[in-house]
């Protein structure tokens, strides 16, 4: 998916939601249990309920890889059904370099079509560049997280600034607002300012608004640009919105309160 056409999604659903498939055989509704593959189950039935508010999905891999070769199937059959205006997101972190990022690249865009991949930059432009050499495809770096373990490296000063904008500033030279998007907690919002200022025209993918305390309002203060630039991610708190039967119900209830929200703020942007 190029970036307008993923604009073009933003716009006709007044969304920029990403919906997070974390899907947990210790959470997921008990009654699914009963079921042959409880894990595709369960996506299939958030999907269901929220592809016309949402522009985006992003299965945390973790959560299927754990379960062998039927966590694999599970991801692929929710693939599957994803429509394909919805921009996929596979949140492996992944972060080698040369012909291994490479083969992870081919893992992730050829074997299963996600349109993305979220990257550990670490190793720097080798651990990146691999997976820009594919067309419409995307690189996803972490910039700036709300994890505790964040001050221990990402604020740390270099040169008078911290290592996350240095990490900005020397990976936006390899590729472009095309191919490349970044992580930023959503907790971190008045940093948005600070990533805003080094890149302005990127696309920021933005977890933790809901469940984990970021705000909306001010993600959206500080993050949005004139293609709207911000993909705002919730997991737990639309998927595990309700564990009984009417989990599906109650998905749909709060990703709709979430899109009627970005709704408001995407009209008085002057972008919806």
């Amino acid at each position: 998916m190029t970036r307008e056409e993923l604009f073009q999604e933003i716009k006709s659903k007044k969304s920029f939601l990403c919906v997070g498939l974390d899907a947990d055989l210790t959470k997921i509704p008990a009654h699914l249990l009963e079921l042959e593959d409880p894990i595709f189950e369960f996506n299939k039935a958030i999907i269901e309920a929220t592809s016309d508010l949402a522009v985006a999905y992003k299965p945390n891999i973790a959560f299927y890889e754990c379960l062998g070769e039927k966590g694999w199937v599970s991801l692929r059959k929710t693939l599957e059904i994803i429509p394909e205006n919805c921009f996929t997101i596979a949140d492996a972190k992944r972060g080698d370099i040369g012909n291994t990022s490479r083969y992870y690249a081919k893992t992730f865009f050829e074997q299963y079509q996600f349109d993305s991949i979220t990257i550990a930059p670490y190793m720097g432009s080798d651990s990146v560049k691999p997976f820009l050499e594919f067309k419409e495809k995307w690189a996803i770096v972490l910039a700036l997280t709300s994890n505790e373990g964040a001050k221990d490296f990402q604020y740390i000063t270099e040169d008078g600034k911290p290592v996350f904008q240095t990490v900005l500033e020397k990976s936006s030279s390899w590729g472009s607002e095309e191919n490349m998007m970044y992580v930023v907690g959503a907790t971190k919002a008045e940093k948005l300012k600070e990533v805003r200022a080094i890149v302005p025209h990127h696309f920021l993918l933005v977890p933790g608004v809901g469940a984990q305390g970021g705000s909306l309002k001010e993600v959206a203060k500080f993050g949005l640009n004139e293609k709207c630039g911000l993909l705002v991610n919730s997991s737990r708190g639309i998927i595990y919105a309700d564990s009984g039967l009417e989990f599906k119900e109650a998905a749909r209830a709060s990703a709709i309160k979430l899109q009627s929200s970005m709704a408001k703020i995407l009209e008085e942007a002057g972008i919806a």
